[in-house]
């Protein structure tokens, strides 16, 4: 069972995603030749309105495939012929899409279990946030020059940032504060205010779920731009990265555990899961890398600047490179997700 949602959830956020291409290629005027779901050999096709619609055998990935997408402009309909303008929407909508689907994900979340406020419940007594005198109560509001909304985010702030110093903005009985605190290590070894979190979810009305979506997605987002920031300076590396292999994994590990507590709980975790992913591909997809969509905008910022494309065949091999380059990648990250299994 876990698989199968695994694989379903993998397959909404893809087809969203290239969903995004395909609707924005059909309104500035783009021929989509082929919009499928999944890669490889086709299982089932059909042709409707001049575009094939296919299922693959292989269940990770998809495409929209449009007329004329690597070549110079041509005849009508090719993606080349269309303004940079019009390319730049149709190439953008895929992540952007991915972010439409984590927010409307959140409000379903938001709007089943509640938001959590970042409200302090206890303080523990000799550590630095007792001596900088916040109190059971307060709710934090900024951590540096971070906005504070939810109390997973000051989890999260200072996990990727041990030892920093903070500046802690809170509000107490309606009025503004600010502490300086100097985080210390527990027995553990981590870096802690000494705080506890957790004063439970609320649930609020549609405009609160609407606003705790947004703040959910934009948790979400952060969190994959700080994994990234580990990556690039080394404090976490190509092992520490799961694939496909990886992610189902994962997802089978939480449908197991909530699904001891109830089928809400399993919709709550499995939506949980969906936003993470869904946020996830949205900025990967958006990173300035050949062959995914950012790299693909990069060129297209270009032309819009200087007024005039870069030659089509270059622009193609050097997508081919990163293409291949990601391909090596994803083989080195699914033999680590395997090796992993077992």
């Amino acid at each position: 069972m876990s698989i199968i949602i695994a694989l379903f959830i993998f397959s909404l956020i893809i087809l969203f995603h290239e969903l995004g291409h395909f609707l924005l290629a059909k309104k500035n005027g783009v021929t989509v030749v082929e919009f499928s779901l999944g890669m490889g050999p086709r299982l089932l096709s059909k042709e409707w309105h001049g575009t094939i619609y296919s299922w693959k055998l292989l269940p990770f990935g998809g495409s929209c495939m449009m007329l004329g997408e690597d070549e110079a402009a041509g005849e009508p309909g090719t993606f080349g012929s269309k303004s940079v303008w019009a390319r730049i929407s149709v190439i953008a909508a895929g992540p952007v899409f991915n972010f439409i689907l984590a927010f409307i994900f959140s409000v379903i979340v938001v709007s089943l279990r509640g938001y959590d406020p970042a409200v302090i419940t206890d303080i523990s007594e000799g550590f630095p946030a007792q001596e900088a005198g916040l109190q059971a109560g307060d709710v934090i509001t900024k951590l540096n020059n971070k906005s504070i909304h939810m109390a997973s985010e000051i989890t999260d702030y200072i996990s990727f940032h041990p030892g920093e110093s903070l500046r802690v903005a809170y509000r107490r009985d309606g009025e503004k504060y600010t502490a300086y605190i100097e985080p210390k290590q527990d027995e553990n070894g981590r870096y802690v205010m000494g705080i506890s979190l957790g004063a439970g979810y609320i649930r609020g009305n549609i405009f609160d779920n609407l606003k705790y979506g947004v703040y959910e997605v934009k948790y979400w987002i952060d969190l994959t731009f700080m994994s990234i920031k580990m990556l690039a300076s080394g404090q976490a590396g190509v092992k520490d990265m799961s694939g496909p292999v990886g992610v189902v994994s994962a997802i089978g590990g939480v449908y197991t555990q909530s699904a001891k507590r109830g089928a809400l709980v399993v919709l709550i975790s499995m939506l949980n899961m969906a936003i993470l992913l869904s946020a996830n591909i949205g900025v990967m997809n958006l990173l300035p890398i050949p062959a995914l969509d950012g790299g693909r905008l990069v060129f297209l910022v270009i032309e819009a600047i200087r007024g005039k494309r870069i030659n089509p065949d270059k622009e193609a091999m050097v997508h081919f490179v990163g293409l291949m380059a990601l391909m090596a990648l994803m083989v080195v990250v699914m033999y680590n997700d395997i090796t992993n299994l077992f």
